[in-house]
């Protein structure tokens, strides 16, 4: 909670650091979706995470002192900034709050892990409806989602930057689930008619989104609690 003082508003499209900048904050996103992101030599980006309500931007760069992306908002939102000064005085104070740093980085990894598997051997119908799905269970998980049905406000050239695809491809594959039953999307507005049947075509695994944390991170933070 002492992350998340003096939120800022943002603007759409707004960037809040490019790549090599250095490394003076973290930020919190309380409201709206963010995303980083790495240019390429031959102009174009590559999309490498997309962040939600909840999540913290900048921590893969706690190591490093120059950034190894930029971080920019999708659309309107909040973000709460703190310094590397704030983070070790909380994480001095609290081991519990420190591993749960170290969980978050790890899972982190795992989606990018993911996004590598299905990007590099899945096809571009498998790609996007993985992803859909992806978001639609982290949504789901902070209360974003209202009867099957969720906002996604990533424009198509973004989803082809997720993706590795042109905007064109992204429309036709998206046709192709309307087609197949499986994605219904206007506008902004992302419903699933039957789920189970889209993450059995995505070859879905959820167990790196919703996996519990080991026994020992429960047993550390009951006794820092205890301590307190």
């Amino acid at each position: 909670m002492e992350l998340e003082h003096t939120p800022r508003r943002m603007a759409a499209g707004e960037v809040l650091w490019q790549e090599n900048a250095e490394v003076d904050l973290f930020c919190v996103l309380k409201a709206g979706w963010a995303y980083s992101f790495r240019y390429l030599d031959n102009g174009t980006m590559q999309i490498l995470s997309v962040y939600l309500p909840g999540d913290i931007l900048g921590l893969r760069d706690f190591g490093f002192s120059r950034r190894r992306t930029g971080v920019a908002m999708v659309n309107e939102g909040l973000v709460s900034c703190f310094s590397h000064q704030h983070l070790f005085q909380l994480i001095r104070s609290s081991p519990a709050l420190a591993a749960g740093l170290i969980a978050i980085v790890v899972r982190k990894q795992a989606m990018l892990t993911e996004r590598l598997v299905y990007i590099g051997r899945h096809t571009a119908q498998q790609r996007l409806a993985h992803f859909l799905y992806e978001i639609y269970l982290r949504l789901r998980s902070i209360g974003a989602v209202e009867e099957g049905s969720f906002q996604l406000p990533l424009s198509q050239e973004q989803l082809g930057d997720v993706l590795g695809l042109s905007a064109v491809h992204v429309s036709r594959t998206f046709s192709l689930l309307r087609e197949a039953g499986l994605v219904l999307k206007e506008r902004q507005d992302v419903y699933f008619p039957d789920p189970e049947a889209l993450a059995q075509m995505a070859e879905f695994n959820a167990s790196y989104l919703d996996e519990p944390v080991p026994d020992a991170f429960q047993v550390l933070s009951q006794t820092h609690m205890m301590a307190s």
